[in-house]
């Protein structure tokens, strides 16, 4: 129904910046929202920011003020740029897409280190 191919993903210093793309294809006239959220080894996967069809966001806490994300629908895609990254944002990224009548879909996760 909705698949989504992430990139954007590497290895940063401590203060740099990189920027996740997510690019949606099929019934991508049903999506209402739109989200990153990332995971670590042996934790739960938690919500870094959300983005509506109308473009409304919100952010976790621990990325208010850093993180920005933004979307194109003209071309279905969303971009998360990261700023002033620390260490402890390091995970694997993952895009979600959601919408009345098709659920939730995921993409496949995008690595992003961040080194001290």
């Amino acid at each position: 129904q909705v698949q989504l191919v992430e990139s954007g993903g590497g290895l940063v210093q401590a203060g740099g910046s990189l920027r996740l793309s997510c690019a949606a294809s099929g019934i991508t006239s049903r999506i209402n929202v739109m989200a990153w959220y990332r995971q670590t080894p042996g934790k739960q996967r938690e919500l870094v920011a959300t983005i509506t069809r109308g473009g409304i966001t919100n952010y976790a806490d621990s990325v208010k003020g850093r993180f920005t994300l933004s979307r194109d629908n003209a071309k279905n895609t969303v971009y998360l740029q990261m700023n002033s990254l620390k260490p402890e944002d390091t995970a694997v990224y993952y895009c979600n897409a959601e919408g009345l009548y098709i659920g939730a879909h995921w993409g496949q996760g995008t690595q992003v280190t961040v080194s001290s």
